[in-house]
This record gives C-alpha cells, structure tokens and sequence, in this order.
C-alpha cells in the first residue's frame, strides 16, 4: 500500500501527506490537503516552542486564538516568527 502525497504548501514540493486530518473541522481538512506530514511535523516543534517560550495556557481562549493565528502563518503564509530574544 502506496503512502498518499500531497504537494506541500509550505515546502513546495510532493511529499508524504498526513494519515488523517488534524482536526474534525475544515481548517483540519485544509491542512489534510495542503501540508505534508514533515510540514506538520515542524509546524509542532514550532509551536511547542512558542507555548514554551510564552508560556501559554493552554486552557485560555486566547491561547488557542494565538496558536491558530500562529500556525495559519507557518503553515500557509511563510511568516513563522521566533520570540523576541530567543535563541536556539
């Protein structure tokens, strides 16, 4: 059994897509359709890095309305932005 591909959004090129939607709702299906499993995989280290940076609650409305934003523009946009300050 052949792994589905999808053309990647955010690293311009065919490569293996995720095995499900990341979300049961239509920005899942967007990102199921658009960004590769590697894609994914980055746009999550990006993100803990952020909640871990920022430290972020996870349980505040805006938390989640921040993360989306964050990712919309990792994945989508090509604007990922480090903290200020941070350092690798």
């Amino acid at each position: 059994m052949s792994q589905r591909t999808v053309y990647c959004q955010k690293l311009k090129q065919q490569l293996p897509g995720l095995d499900a939607p990341p979300f049961n709702n239509a920005t899942g299906g967007h990102i199921y359709n658009n960004i590769s499993e590697q894609a994914w995989d980055m746009w999550l280290a990006h993100q803990t890095m952020l909640i871990n940076e920022y430290r972020l609650n996870l349980i505040e409305q805006s938390t989640k309305d921040f993360l989306d934003t964050e990712r919309e523009k990792f994945l989508f946009e090509n604007k990922e932005e480090k903290p200020p300050g941070y350092t690798e």
